[in-house]
């Protein structure tokens, strides 16, 4: 017998009662839930509020300073100040355009296209204006724009402005060395000796620099003057103690101010002094004079014959001051004569010319504590010829601070030192020294450079009591691969006092042009050497050096005050 079929519809579903209860229950779980997210909430923001809701929060964390750059009296020439600089976070900008609105409403200088560009970016920081006034600053948070704030920084600052400009260098926005000591200092990892552990109050030593401002101040002056009275294109100058290698001043112009905010410099305003090359024409003399007496190839007894030109080849080399006759050593000296200079390099010989030359450094690149830095240009091939050119300055060039240096090497006894720019005393500089000729040959000079103050062709530098003594260069610049007849290059180095010479000066113009009353001449006699005698009266009683008076010396000073009285009475 079969069990009749069982209506499940009846047994199965549930009562309508009970699923009236469900639903209630349900829907009174999901309010609970919800209202219980809501109060989570609320109590979140309560206790830990939102950080980006509204304007950022300011960053305070600034990097740590730069150390302040000093003269080697003590004056500052660089250091850092507390700046802000306003970012956003185009992520948390609500309405763009009212941003832009207000905030090139507020920095007028900030371009609203390029703004626009900046929030409209994916990325989550873009700088709005870097290094802004306290002023700009206050205002901007104050307008209280979601996802805009400012950040602490430094930046460099230097007091002098461009008085010191080509020395000291400048930084980057984001306080980088760039050019000159300050580039330095970031090459030798000498910036930063706090740590993030040391108190903020840490304050970093100042860089000392052998650069004396006063003196700095002295030469910018006269050679800008220079400039401009001989209608230069550019100058340059260099005063050096010869006794330690210290750069107490290094001029180039055009200069340019390290302080402006856009430093897109332009070549014309590059470091002439190292990053450049120049021949010096009859400087380079002084060498060639120096390797023939150190040699023992020349005395002040020697003789040379320059009634004619010296043929070499297709070469013919003559004076520009021809004299036609035989010359002792100190009138090839004091008449710079070309044909004489040559026969007195070509007695020493090629090979032995070269080795002197490497002696002396001329064949490497100077490197001092300035990364601008050039190398010398040399002969291609070192025939004869060259070197009967390059013995006075012709086909040859160096940095104007190389040939100082050499210069000042051949003059303090024979000690060549690198130079530097920063402080050293005497006994440091003599430890590192290299001797490159006898304390003889090196008299022998300092006798030749004062007898061309007095004699020669230096006498407009010859300031009374300062025994002043030198050598003129004038040489024609290679214009379009060829040398050019009208621009030239006029220079001079010279030092003082040369009975016991203490410092060099070297003084560069670049195009000097005749005036009235260098009777059409423009050659270095008339405009750089006359230029280093002010700079020389100048700056001798701010390095105390005491004049010492001669009997000649008193009746120059009585005749020069004769004329003082009648140019007044007239």
């Amino acid at each position: 017998m079969t069990d009749a079929p069982r209506d499940l519809s009846l047994h199965d579903e549930a009562p309508p009662r009970l699923e009236g209860q469900n639903r209630l229950r349900l829907i009174g779980i999901c309010f609970t839930a919800f209202f219980l997210a809501i109060a989570g909430q609320v109590t979140h923001l309560t206790l830990f509020p939102k950080q980006d809701e509204g304007p950022l929060r300011p960053i305070t964390e600034a990097p740590l300073p730069r150390p302040d750059i000093v003269d080697r009296n003590g004056v500052l020439l660089a250091t850092d100040v507390a700046v802000a600089s306003i970012f956003a976070d185009p992520s948390k900008i609500i309405d763009i355009d009212e941003a832009v609105e207000l905030l090139t409403a507020t920095m007028p200088d900030v371009d609203a296209k390029e703004l626009r560009r900046k929030l409209t970016t994916a990325k989550r920081f873009a700088w709005i204006k870097r290094q802004v006034s306290p002023e700009e600053r206050d205002a901007v948070y104050n307008l209280g724009i979601p996802g805009v704030s400012y950040v602490n920084e430094r930046r460099r600052v230097y007091p002098q402005g461009r008085l010191s400009s080509h020395v000291v260098g400048y930084v980057d926005l984001d306080t980088k060395g760039i050019a000159g000591i300050e580039k330095y200092l970031d090459d030798q990892g000498a910036l930063y000796t706090a740590s993030l552990a040391e108190p903020a109050e840490h304050k970093t030593q100042p860089a000392q620099m052998s650069i004396d401002i006063r003196v700095q101040a002295a030469l910018i002056d006269e050679i800008g003057q220079a400039i401009t009275k001989f209608k230069a294109i550019a100058g340059g100058g260099i005063v050096m103690n010869i006794n330690t290698g210290e750069v107490l001043s290094l001029v180039s112009l055009p200069d340019f101010n390290p302080n402006q905010e856009k430093k897109n410099f332009s070549k014309d305003q590059q470091n002439r002094m190292t990053s450049g090359v120049y021949e010096l024409g009859s400087v380079v003399k002084a060498v060639t004079f120096a390797m023939a007496l150190d040699y023992g190839t020349a005395t002040l007894e020697s003789r040379y014959d320059a009634r004619f030109p010296l043929v070499l080849g297709s070469a013919r080399i003559n004076d520009f001051h021809a004299q036609r006759r035989v010359l002792t050593l100190p009138e090839v000296f004091t008449n710079s004569s070309n044909i004489g200079t040559a026969k007195m390099a070509l007695e020493v010989g090629t090979v032995r010319h070269q080795e002197f030359l490497r002696r002396v450094g001329l064949f490497q690149k100077l490197q001092t504590e300035l990364p601008e830095a050039a190398k010398p240009l040399l002969p291609r091939r070192w025939s004869k010829l060259a070197t009967a050119t390059a013995a006075f300055g012709h086909g040859f060039a160096v940095q104007p601070l190389q040939g100082a240096a050499v210069v000042a090497g051949l003059l303090n006894g024979g000690h060549l030192l690198t130079p530097t720019f920063l402080r050293r005393n005497e006994e440091e500089a003599m430890a590192m020294a290299t001797t490159v000729v006898k304390s003889s040959t090196s008299e022998v000079l300092r006798y030749l450079f004062r007898l061309n103050a007095t004699e020669g062709s230096a006498s407009k530098a010859d300031v009374i009591g300062y025994r002043v003594g030198g050598k003129t260069g004038t040489a024609e610049k290679v214009v379009a691969g060829r040398y050019s007849k009208e621009k030239r290059l006029a220079s001079f180095i010279g030092a003082f006092p040369m009975d016991n010479p203490k410092y060099l000066v070297l003084v560069m113009l670049d195009e000097p042009k005749a005036i009235p009353g260098t009777y059409g001449f423009a050659t270095s006699g008339w405009n750089a050497v006359p230029t280093a005698g002010k700079i020389i009266e100048r700056i001798a009683p701010m390095l105390d050096v005491e004049p010492v008076f001669t009997p000649e010396d008193l009746q120059k000073l009585a005749k020069l005050e004769e004329q003082e009285k009648k140019k007044k009475q007239n």
